[in-house]
């Protein structure tokens, strides 16, 4: 999740087992359990290695968050509660005091999680957390080299000051224009720098 460990790096059973004082089996579990939510890729004769993504499945990814974080707020809005806007409140605190690179993905995903959250729906959840883990695996550096922290936020705020108004109209738009801004600085930088492409793709 951290990036630590690059894609196409191979994840050897015998050596995990022993690092993690388990059996293999546990550990072949856990590595099918990381397959199924693309973050281990398995190959006939290498095994387990962490899966990597280019730039176009990067952007793909985001246009999928699009469509399903959208359609979670309409459902969620009119469920907000008090204790919702509170805890978005100091995910975005803490966000904004972090000074930390590799922080920001986790809170830029808890936000987006609890704003979810209220639609009450656990199948869509589900999705959207998947979709989140994915997105934020390959390119938390990617992101916040082409974003920073600043505009993020800013757009955060926005969006969670249209929820206190009850304004789905104005919380999915804002949310579609904030992820979209968001592939479209990746695809800018990009086309800027070269390098910017391995960057995106750990």
């Amino acid at each position: 999740m951290s990036g630590v460990l690059p894609g196409g790096y191979q994840l050897r059973q015998e050596a995990l087992a022993e690092r993690f004082n388990a059996s293999r089996v546990p550990v072949r579990e856990a590595l099918r359990q990381l397959e199924a939510e693309g973050l281990v890729t398995h190959h006939l004769n290498r095994g387990a290695t962490v899966a990597s993504m280019n730039l176009e499945q990067l952007c793909e990814l985001l246009e999928i968050r699009v469509a399903l974080e959208c359609h979670a707020a309409k459902l969620a809005v009119p469920n907000m509660a008090e204790r919702d806007f509170q805890v978005m409140e100091q995910i975005l605190a803490d966000y904004s005091a972090s000074d930390v690179v590799a922080e920001w993905a986790e809170y830029n995903r808890r936000f987006h999680l609890a704003l979810s959250a209220p639609a009450n729906n656990r199948r869509l959840r589900m999705l959207i957390e998947a979709h989140c883990l994915n997105t934020d695996r390959y390119s938390n550096l990617a992101m916040s080299q082409a974003t920073g922290k600043e505009k993020p936020q800013h757009d955060h705020y926005e969006i969670l000051a249209a929820c206190r108004r009850r304004d789905v109209t104005a919380v999915v738009s804002l949310l579609e224009a904030h992820i979209l801004t968001t592939r479209n600085e990746i695809k800018a930088m990009a086309r800027a720098d070269v390098s910017f492409l391995s960057l995106a793709a750990i």
